[in-house]
């Protein structure tokens, strides 16, 4: 470069005892100090270029302001119209009918849509798929069932499933761990996940691949505990493998016997505390599969988190469910789903059970009992869930109630209320728009338009 060369050539001297007093360019201070900060500026350019990212050392997004026709407040039901949020970073720094649009805001037009919080899934499998379950476990290794899961985290996420609790990975052990820390550390896209590794169950119990060759020792798709010692080390095996809540089968094979809904317990009440007490010590929580009396009631007086499935609750154990605010999760989809599409004769009881199911939700929600919304997702397709919400508003729940069980409810139930579950200032910014009015029509839950995860948009 000329202009550099002269440049050079002005500051330089005569070195003494150089006899024939050729002039010998070296650089002064400062323009050594000139040349240094060019080299560090293309050593940063060619970094930037080997690694893909913008040779930028400021990387705060610029604001983001979504406007659509509509935004609902999930706690009092208030519709604003138009509404909008405006995002600063992964947060949520203003929400209302008009909000500031700060210098270089990006406006983000959802035209005749209805702004809400990103929806939660407190019951999914991800990774399930439709097919045989129990036989994933023999046919299919963990290393293809974690891209499996990872396909189904993606296919949630886009659905406006910002936020799941994955409720067992079914025979493949912690693999969720993996997909978990993907997602956070920004690897691939998917919900916020609560995981509890691989679920607990007795031996011969719920998920002990009963049926097949007992030769053949077919694996099951639950880690067995048979006794309280049992459940305090699987438990600490599970919490250092990265759980961050533990699952357990407290019912097992469902029946109707003289038309009476029956399902045996698994776990005493003594052995369900101890498990409760030892999830507690480091601050975890235990979530149970329990579709049924007396394991539903031996649960809840053991302070368990949920109840899940639920399909029947005595009495009693909806009073002490009301008084804790333990809530049930339906997941009415899933037996939905198998009454339509039954693999085998025993499965044709799906429709019963969804009958009987039915007019119990009824029940527990005459007796206040408190609901959190999961799916069952993972044995029919992931991202079509929002199906629960339809169903729930169909056996009894209005919308708006509906919308607070999966969204406030559902906050509470994965530790993450005051973070997610509604649209205020210093929340996480998981956003969906869904056309129309879902107090109106729940089933726009079903054709989500856009989707924000943590001011990212992954939807548009």
């Amino acid at each position: 470069m000329p202009s550099a060369r002269f440049s050079l050539l002005k500051e330089c001297r005569y070195l003494p005892g150089n006899p024939q007093k050729q002039p010998e360019v070296i650089p002064s201070r400062q323009a050594m100090r000139k040349r240094l900060a060019c080299l560090l500026t293309l050593c940063a350019c060619l970094l930037a270029l080997i690694h893909g990212a913008p040779a930028q050392t400021n990387s705060t997004p610029a604001p983001v302001v979504l406007h659509a026709a509509r935004l609902l407040d999930i706690e009092t039901g208030r519709i604003s119209a138009p509404g909008e949020v405006l995002v600063r970073g992964e947060r949520i720094a203003e929400v209302g009918s008009a909000v500031s649009h700060p210098a270089g805001a990006q406006v983000i037009d959802l035209d005749d849509t209805t702004l809400l919080p990103g929806l939660i899934d407190a019951h999914v499998h991800l990774f399930l798929h439709p097919g045989a379950e129990d036989l994933q476990t023999v046919q299919e290794s963990v290393p293809q069932r974690a891209i499996m899961a990872t396909l189904a985290a993606r296919a949630d996420l886009m659905a406006g499933y910002t936020a799941e609790r994955d409720m067992g990975t079914e025979g493949a052990g912690s693999a969720d761990t993996a997909v978990r820390n993907a997602i956070d550390q920004g690897l691939i896209p998917g919900p916020r996940l609560r995981i509890s590794g691989n679920a607990i169950s007795i031996l011969g119990g719920h998920e002990d691949a009963i049926g097949y060759n007992p030769e053949q020792r077919v694996l099951p798709n639950a880690t067995f505990a048979n006794n309280s010692a049992e459940l305090v080390a699987v438990i600490r095996q599970q919490i250092k493998e990265g759980a961050d809540f533990i699952k357990i089968y407290e019912t097992g094979e469902d029946s109707f016997r003289n038309r009476q809904f029956s399902t045996p317990y698994q776990y005493t009440e003594a052995e369900l505390s101890a498990a409760v007490a030892e999830a507690a010590r480091v601050g975890k929580r235990v979530a149970v599969h329990a579709t049924g009396e007396p394991g539903g009631l031996y649960a809840v007086r053991a302070g368990v988190a949920s109840v899940d499935h639920a399909y029947q609750l005595s009495d009693e154990t909806m009073r002490l469910m009301h008084e804790k605010q333990i809530p049930a999760v339906p997941t009415f989809t899933i037996e939905e789903y198998f009454a339509e599409h039954p693999s085998s004769p025993e499965e044709a009881t799906w429709g019963q059970l969804l009958e009987f199911h039915a007019q119990e939700f009824r029940r527990q929600l005459a007796a206040g009992v408190p609901m959190a919304v999961g799916s069952d997702v993972g044995p029919y397709p992931h991202g079509t869930q929002a199906r629960e919400f339809v169903l729930m508003v169909k056996y009894g729940m209005t919308p708006l109630a509906a919308l607070q069980a999966g969204m406030i409810n559902g906050a509470k139930l994965l530790g993450w209320q005051g973070q997610i579950g509604a649209l205020k200032p210093g929340y996480f910014a998981d956003i969906i728009a869904v056309p129309g009015n879902p107090l109106q029509d729940i089933g726009v839950l079903q054709k989500v338009t856009f989707v924000m995860k943590g001011g990212k948009v992954y939807r548009r």
